[in-house]
């Protein structure tokens, strides 16, 4: 385990505190795996998508209140938030009284940009204004008669077949990682977007079932598979989003592009 992380309550006993308390949020510094490989800076775009289903506090009178939040933390940060951290953060609001629903919002932005050291949107809804359930568009990988052998990541199964430069949507619910911390299995839906020659399709959901045992935060898998489409199959435009099943009250969802294209936060049915 990394030192950075023995102090993370992640995998720890830690108390309940349910009057507001930031100091409960965890940074961890980003892996920026990307000037490992040569790059200068960094090939991507994009964010981290955080939606915060379990949100409560109490007005003046005492009575609680409750929303949801889509938190967009900036991939160029120097920090991700490490989640249960965000949890308990998330907790501390439980008894603590608020004038209004942007006092909240106004904590909620000025404590992630100062733990994520870049700034953090956060837009809060009611419960009411819920997106409806949405569905991955573009081509299903899942049904391909294919013998899986890794169960780490193996970038070398990735390659493109000959013929024209395509644009070409394909998209896989079997992604599946483990916390690096705790060992517990993170489960994901994962869309590719790339305009290049055709991608071996047999080979590229041979790649991502192949990080079935492999131990990393979801910001982590993500940026390795962006960046190892990227350097195997040399594609002209490329983005991959990845949308995580929720843990406790919290779904985080990283986009990673070469275009300043927004991603669009559309909730899946295992979400």
């Amino acid at each position: 385990m990394n030192d950075y992380l023995k102090d993370a309550p992640l995998g720890q006993s830690t108390p309940y505190v349910c009057h507001y308390d930031p100091d409960q949020l965890f940074a961890i510094p980003r892996s920026n795996s990307w000037q490992t490989r040569g790059h200068a800076t960094a090939p991507f775009q994009g964010c981290d998508i955080w939606n915060a289903y379990e949100l409560s506090w109490l007005n003046p009178r005492g009575l609680p209140q409750v929303a949801m939040a889509e938190i967009r933390v900036p991939c160029e940060s120097p920090f991700i938030i490490e989640s249960k951290s965000f949890k308990l953060y998330l907790n501390s609001f439980n008894l603590s009284r608020f004038d209004t629903i942007e006092t909240v919002h106004q904590h909620m932005v000025e404590d992630l940009s100062q733990v994520a050291g870049a700034p953090v949107s956060v837009s809060m809804r009611s419960v009411d204004e819920q997106a409806c359930i949405a569905q991955l568009d573009g081509e299903c990988l899942d049904q391909l008669d294919v013998a899986i052998e890794h169960y780490e990541p193996a970038p070398r199964l990735l390659q493109t077949t000959p013929g024209d430069v395509i644009r070409q949507t394909l998209y896989s619910h079997l992604l599946k990682s483990n916390c690096p911390v705790t060992g517990q299995p993170d489960w994901a839906s994962i869309r590719i977007d790339c305009l290049s020659a055709p991608l071996d399709r047999e080979g590229l959901l041979k790649y991502l079932v192949s990080y079935r045992e492999h131990g990393d935060f979801h910001e982590q898998c993500v940026e390795q598979i962006f960046l190892d489409i990227l350097e195997n199959c040399q594609p002209r435009q490329l983005s991959v989003h990845a949308r995580y099943v929720r843990r406790g009250g919290l779904d985080i969802n990283p986009y990673r592009s070469t275009t300043a294209e927004s991603a669009v936060n559309s909730r899946l049915s295992r979400q």
